[in-house]
């Protein structure tokens, strides 16, 4: 993750390991940043996928949350519990399949003129 900075001691052979702080900083906000907008996009293809079965409407959406809304408040224990594990699976389905997507840039550049380039 990050650098290591090799270091001789004076009069000795052995090497003291120096961690570069500021860029494994770096790493952890890429990080953050790259998990919170695979995030926000797969909450967005849920909500697209709930425009498409509205008809491209937005009136068609919240009559099919609703009806969807409504199932859920009368369901028993184990239909909600059911649905719960339905929702989990196709976050993580969809959130694997996003991430496979942008593979690519997961891992942060060093050289500023790739960073912009890859986002």
């Amino acid at each position: 993750m990050a650098t290591i900075q090799a270091q001789a001691e004076p009069g000795t052979t052995a090497q003291r390991r120096k961690i570069d702080v500021r860029f494994l900083l770096y790493f952890y906000l890429h990080m953050a940043g790259f998990l919170a907008s695979t995030l926000l996009m797969t909450w967005g293809l849920l909500v697209l996928f709930f425009l498409a079965i509205g008809g491209l409407s937005f009136d068609g959406m919240m009559h099919q949350l609703n009806n969807m809304a409504s199932r859920y408040v009368a369901a028993d224990a184990a239909r909600v519990e059911s649905f719960k594990h339905v929702l989990v699976v196709a976050h993580m389905l969809l959130a694997t399949a996003i991430i496979v997507f942008r593979r690519n840039s997961i891992l942060p550049s060093r050289d500023p003129k790739r960073s912009n380039v890859n986002g």
